[in-house]
């Protein structure tokens, strides 16, 4: 990435607070439903990935956000509010903890290479749309940069959520819904088995790379399920994430190859139902 010449560099905009940040994006709802229920992590502390930092952004320490001794359950830790920046949230388990499901190399690369690039994207978007405001960029590469925001803003969240929503097989992993979201399931689709069966369908056909979700529709408060391509096309504005599964080729090609089928029947051994039962109490909720 090309950093910014210093003689041309504008003054520091400001820090973006955690809730303009997040609703900047059209995300902050899928935030606010995975607060207060993410898992502790116990993986080994990652390097911290910001890239691409942009050089109008001043650094006030290193984001505590990504440290695991400092991980609460209380938070997905997707942005740092010191340094006004999102950050990449450590795996809340090791890298071989999905095995035999998911091998340890796709975890440890999705995580550190696919995820991490997306929060570099996002920050590196949101530096540019800043450097435009003051005057220092190319006013017409505002919609360039908006959409960058869209797709890297859209990936760190959807992964941020992705790997609370998965836990180790027989440690939380597996099984099947309980409580509300076992009888809501039940009521819209017709039993569990129908669900499992729509929702492999529904992830299985998204065309190239995408997403396959069960969200809550915050109108009728009703599930619904349905296809997420890329990182945020196809999704219904505001709906309130409950279980999804990345099928883009990244997440599984090393152990399935071109078999997304497979790997989507067995993400059903991994799938946390207690977070997903979370957050769905407090999507009907809202």
């Amino acid at each position: 990435m090309n950093s910014i010449n210093a003689s041309t560099r504008p003054s520091a905009p400001p820090e973006i607070p955690r809730r303009e940040a997040l609703a900047a994006l059209g995300i902050g709802a899928f935030v606010a439903a995975g607060a207060a229920i993410a898992q502790p992590s116990t993986q080994p502390t990652p390097p911290a990935t910001n890239p691409t930092r942009p050089k109008d952004l001043p650094a006030k320490g290193p984001p505590t956000a990504i440290v695991p001794g400092n991980l609460a359950p209380a938070e997905l830790h997707v942005f740092d509010e010191a340094t006004g920046l999102f950050v990449l949230p450590a795996l809340p388990y090791a890298f071989d903890a999905m095995e035999p499901y998911i091998d340890a190399k796709t975890m440890e690369i999705h995580h550190d290479k696919h995820h991490a690039g997306y929060v570099a994207g996002l920050n590196k978007s949101l530096a540019e749309l800043a450097r435009i405001r003051s005057a220092a960029g190319d006013s017409g590469l505002v919609k360039f940069w908006a959409n960058q925001v869209s797709f890297h803003g859209g990936g760190h969240i959807n992964h941020s959520l992705f790997w609370n929503m998965m836990a180790p097989p027989g440690k939380g992993g597996g099984g099947s819904p309980r409580g509300a979201l076992a009888e809501a399931i039940n009521k819209t689709f017709g039993s569990y088995e129908q669900f499992v069966a729509q929702f492999k369908a529904t992830a299985g056909s998204v065309e190239g790379g995408g997403w396959g979700w069960l969200a809550v529709e915050p109108w009728s408060k009703q599930l619904l399920l349905f296809q997420g391509e890329k990182q945020q096309d196809l999704m219904v504005t505001g709906a309130l994430p409950v279980l999804g599964i990345d099928v883009w080729e990244h997440a599984y090609y090393l152990k399935y190859q071109n078999k997304r089928a497979e790997y989507v029947g067995a993400f059903f051994s991994l799938i946390n139902w207690e977070f997903c039962g979370k957050l769905y109490d407090r999507a009907i909720a809202r």
